[in-house]
């Protein structure tokens, strides 16, 4: 990525934005789980991944009918690839739930303690085992014969890959004294060494090398030819269970040392401890041994040792109460900052990022990085006090790099003892890269931004991708890619032209036809699809404008206020800022600060940006909010629910249809809900619907009432 993501802190969040921010963690998460469990090509570091499904967690707290059916908390693992032959776990393979801080052991302790109705002073022992960074392995055993072996795959249902297992010299083909039937569980992993032997061996093959050992073990084992699995160096570490016939041991560290009995390779750092400030102890001691491990570790799992106890604490829906991890931190690396450019985005803000000499951080080769501003770089906040002790940021410079929090790595430190005497400060530019404008600074602001306008390219096209992006108007076959291309041949300059454009190429439109990646079909449907969103409700064109500080959910209110573009119009025009009648009703409106008001007239009164608008409106039939386009449509006023999936519309498409028939769609079940249309996939809000009797239908009966409306 080459730009940060703008994160709301929670406590700030209003409805509309917590639930495009779940949707947005959700595709995510959904993806880092594919890449992680079934791809075997992970883009997100375990600690960015962790950070984002607390931030998911957070938000479904605080907003619970705001969760989704596919919510990354109710998620383990992800669906087994159709490569391999589907397997049905006889019991769950689940995840474990985290710690970060030892505030967390001590929480988890206690939650123990308060669960089994144990005193501080009760006697509890727990193990401490080194977690394995590889890939989780199911064996089942009947009778002392190995007869099958699963991936984790979603939890449910993994991969069949018993001939591959086979072939790892660390997995017995039979075993005695057993359960009749025995399920042992672990981590197939691949060592530092053999990591590096084997990317040798692809590097003289002319073959591509792994990223990480991880990744290597994981691509290894879910080879569709076993004889490939066989040439690879992998290893197995047991240290769970599945289904068993009858109890092998009375405790966690007594099943350990029977399954090193029946010849499994069991972690020598696993220690029984009595207490969090124990296994705290034992955390630091496996955190300061793991560079000479020879394998990757990415924290070490506390479990409460005594069996029984582990059931009676049972399960929550997708994690053990009786175990936790405790992750390491965010990996940090060091590398050269081999430049700094400047970007510019929708709003005008010049963005500083740095351009690195490739280094791996968490698993994942990172060559950019967010500089975040001016003051940044300078080793300095917005009010003047010291960041990093005051060194500042040189291009040139041994820099300190991490990946926590956010997708976008980030800069935490500079090595101002390897600096070159020669270099200089970085000048933070006042003109703007992209179009020559003055960048100027406003008062309290941290950022620096193009005064450009649309005359800038990179605004606008930064604005045209916003324009077309799926809350604004969601033109199908137009996406960020499309927008650059047209914009680079002069096609769409500002969003009007985007509704001129068949009109403007009656014989460019077989141009765009002979494009490569454009056909017949392509072109007409997208013509198609420019005409039919001609037609747009008064919220999604004023948040399509762009305008800074007008987010989606700050648009609907004003929409509802005004409740018509004309209305909308001739207030913005009128209003002076700071004084006068329009003023107060701008401000009057719930969420509208000074701020956002001062932003929306001075679009209003900037000619630029007016002849834009007006040009764009000249094309457009925008619905007014209050009086939609047809009162006789049989969702008028009713309160309706979108869930599972669409197939035959976008779900951003059936809500902005829904609301321009006079519904109001709403992300969660509640008694006020009318309607519920439920796709496939559809899960608790479907259930939620069936005990409040709520009439549900399907995607067909959906579109059937709305023909012809």
């Amino acid at each position: 990525m080459n730009g940060s993501i703008n994160i709301i802190s929670i406590d700030d969040l209003n409805v509309d934005q917590a639930d495009q921010e779940l949707a947005r963690l959700a595709a995510i998460l959904g993806q880092a789980n594919h890449d992680y469990h079934s791809a075997d090509t992970p883009a997100l570091d375990d600690a960015t991944f962790d950070t984002l499904k607390r931030r998911n967690a957070a938000i479904e707290v605080r907003f619970p009918d705001l969760k989704r059916d596919d919510s990354p908390t109710e998620l383990v693992g992800a669906k087994p690839s159709d490569g391999f032959q589907k397997v049905t776990h006889s019991k769950r393979m689940l995840s474990l739930g985290n710690a970060f801080m030892d505030d967390d052991v001590f929480e988890f302790d206690a939650r123990v303690r308060k669960f089994l109705g144990f005193s501080d002073s009760d006697g509890l022992e727990y193990t401490a085992e080194p977690k394995i960074d590889g890939l989780s392995l199911s064996l089942r055993y009947e009778n002392g014969e190995l007869v099958q072996a699963a991936t984790r795959g979603d939890g449910e249902i993994g991969e069949n890959v018993t001939l591959n297992s086979k072939t790892i010299a660390d997995i017995p083909h039979r075993i005695e004294n057993a359960p009749t039937i025995f399920e042992v569980r672990g981590e197939v992993y691949m060592s530092t060494q053999d990591f590096t032997a084997l990317n040798n061996r692809q590097l003289e093959a002319g073959a591509k090398p792994f990223a990480n050992p991880r990744n290597a073990a994981a691509g290894s084992l879910r080879q569709l030819d076993s004889a490939i699995t066989k040439s690879r160096p992998l290893r197995f570490f047991a240290y769970a269970w599945g289904e068993i016939s009858s109890s092998f041991a009375p405790t966690q560290s007594g099943a350990m040392a029977q399954l090193k009995s029946f010849g499994f390779q069991v972690n020598d750092l696993t220690k029984i401890r009595q207490s969090p400030t124990d296994l705290i102890a034992h955390y630091q001691l496996i955190k300061e041994l793991r560079p000479t491990l020879g394998y990757d570790i990415d924290g070490v799992v506390y479990k409460v040792d005594d069996l029984e106890l582990q059931k009676r604490l049972g399960f929550r829906s997708t994690t053990p109460r009786w175990a936790i991890a405790h992750k390491f931190p965010a990996e940090l690396a060091w590398t050269r900052l081999n430049d700094i450019e400047i970007q510019v985005g929708r709003t005008g803000a010049l963005s500083p990022v740095a351009r690195l000499a490739p280094v791996t951080v968490g698993g994942v080769v990172v060559s950019n990085a967010t500089l975040h501003n001016e003051d940044y770089i300078a080793g300095r906040r917005g009010d003047g006090a010291f960041i990093r002790e005051g060194r500042d940021v040189r291009v040139g410079d041994w820099v300190q790099v991490y990946r926590a929090g956010d997708v976008i790595p980030k800069i935490k430190d500079v090595d101002i003892s390897k600096r070159d005497a020669n270099t200089a400060p970085f000048s933070f530019p006042e003109v703007c890269p992209e179009c020559g404008s003055t960048a100027v600074r406003d008062d309290g602001d941290v950022v620096r931004r193009c005064t450009g306008g649309l005359i800038c390219p990179a605004q606008a096209t930064e604005r045209l991708k916003h324009f077309v992006g799926r809350t604004a108007f969601d033109i199908d076959g137009l996406g960020a890619k499309q927008v650059e291309q047209f914009y680079a041949d002069g096609w769409i300059k500002t969003p009007a032209d985007i509704f001129t454009l068949k009109d403007r190429y009656s014989t460019g439109l077989q141009q765009l036809k002979n494009r490569e990646g454009w056909g017949d079909k392509s072109a007409d449907k997208l013509f198609s699809a420019i005409e039919y969103k001609r037609k747009i409700p008064l919220r999604r064109l004023l948040f399509a404008l762009g305008i800074r500080h007008v987010g989606d959910a700050s648009a609907g209110l004003i929409a509802g206020h005004y409740g018509s573009w004309a209305l909308l119009e001739h207030a913005l025009t009128s209003a002076n800022i700071g004084d006068g009648p329009e003023w107060d009703a701008l401000l009057s409106i719930d969420g509208v600060g000074s701020v956002m008001a001062t932003s929306l007239i001075v679009a209003f009164h900037n000619d630029a940006e007016r002849a834009s608008i007006d040009s764009l409106v000249g094309h457009l039939d925008v619905l007014n909010a209050v009086q939609i386009e047809n009162v006789d449509s049989p969702v008028v006023g009713k309160v309706i629910v979108f869930t599972g999936t669409m197939n035959r519309m976008s779900r951003a498409e059936a809500k902005a249809r829904a609301e321009a028939l006079g519904a109001k769609v709403s992300g969660s079940i509640s008694a006020k809900t009318d309607l519920l249309i439920a796709g496939p996939g559809a899960g608790s809000k479907a259930t939620k619907a069936i005990s409040l009797g709520i009439e549900t239908i399907d995607e067909d009966a959906w579109l059937a009432l709305i023909d012809g409306l």
